[in-house]
C-alpha cells in the first residue's frame, strides 16, 4: 500500500493558489483513475482505488499547510506505513514553472508543510517537487504561493497536472524514471521530423488508368505519325 500525500489548504478562498497544486495533483489521479468519493478522515480528505499493481491512499490534509504533518503522521500510523511508503506533492519555487522533479529524503528548504512532515514522520519520504516559479526576492514569497495561479500559467499547469496522472501507475509502482517521463512528454511532446513533415506535404501522383487498346501493333506504330 502506499499513501499519496497533496499538500494545500483547505476552502475555495485558496483553491486556485499556487501553494495548492498538491492538492490539484491529487483531485485529477482521482478523477482520471476512479477512485472513490473523497472521505473526512485523519482531519483530512481520503480517498482510495488502484495504481499500476498497488492499492493507494491519496490524503488532503486539512489542517492547514503548517500543520499538514499532524494529518500524515496520523495516516501513517493507521495503516502501518513507513515514511518510505508515503509520496508528497508540493509546490515548488525553487524550480520554474513547467518544471517537475522527483526527490527522496533531504530537507525542507523552508516550505512550512514539508517542516512539519519532518517533525511528524521524519524526512524519510519521496517529494515530488512541482515548480511554481519564485517571485525574486524571499520576503515576496508567502504572497507569492498564497495567490492564484495567472492565466497565463494554465496551459503548462494543466498540461503537468496531465502528465502526473498518465505516470501515476508507474510511481506508485516505484517506477520514478518512467513517470518522469510520462510527465516530460506532456510538457514537451515530441514534434515530427521536417523530412517527415516534407514527405507529408508533398501530394501523391495520380495516374490515370489505362485503357484496354484494341489497335493492332502496326496500326499504333502509323498513328504516332499522323
Amino acid at each position: 500500500m502506499k499513501l499519496f500525500v497533496g499538500l494545500g489548504n483547505p476552502g475555495a478562498k485558496y483553491a486556485q493558489n499556487r501553494h495548492n497544486i498538491g492538492f490539484m495533483a491529487l483531485d485529477r489521479i482521482a478523477s482520471e483513475h476512479g477512485f472513490a468519493p473523497w472521505r473526512g478522515k485523519f482531519q483530512g480528505q481520503v480517498s482510495e482505488g488502484q495504481l499500476g499493481g498497488e492499492k493507494v491512499i491519496l490524503l488532503k490534509p486539512e489542517t492547514f499547510m503548517n500543520l499538514s504533518g499532524q494529518s500524515v503522521g496520523e495516516a501513517m500510523r493507521f495503516y502501518k506505513l513507513t515514511p518510505a511508503d508515503i509520496t508528497v506533492f508540493h509546490d515548488e519555487i525553487d524550480l520554474a514553472p513547467a518544471k517537475l522533479r522527483v526527490k527522496q529524503g533531504g530537507g525542507h528548504a523552508g516550505h512550512n508543510g514539508l517542516r512539519s512532515l519532518h517533525q511528524h514522520i521524519t524526512s524519510e519520504y519521496q517529494r515530488v517537487r512541482m515548480g511554481v516559479g519564485h517571485p525574486g526576492h524571499k520576503d515576496a514569497v508567502a504572497g507569492f504561493v498564497l495567490k492564484d495561479f495567472a492565466k497565463a500559467d494554465q496551459n503548462w499547469l494543466d498540461d503537468m497536472l496531465r502528465g502526473v496522472c498518465d505516470g501515476a501507475g508507474y510511481l506508485a509502482d516505484g517506477d520514478t524514471g518512467r513517470f518522469l517521463n510520462a510527465v516530460a512528454l506532456r510538457l514537451n511532446p515530441p514534434r515530427s521530423s521536417p523530412s517527415a513533415a516534407s514527405k507529408k506535404s508533398v501530394p501523391e501522383q495520380v495516374h490515370a488508368p489505362v485503357e484496354n487498346d484494341a489497335r493492332s501493333p502496326l496500326q499504333r506504330l502509323a498513328d504516332k505519325f499522323r
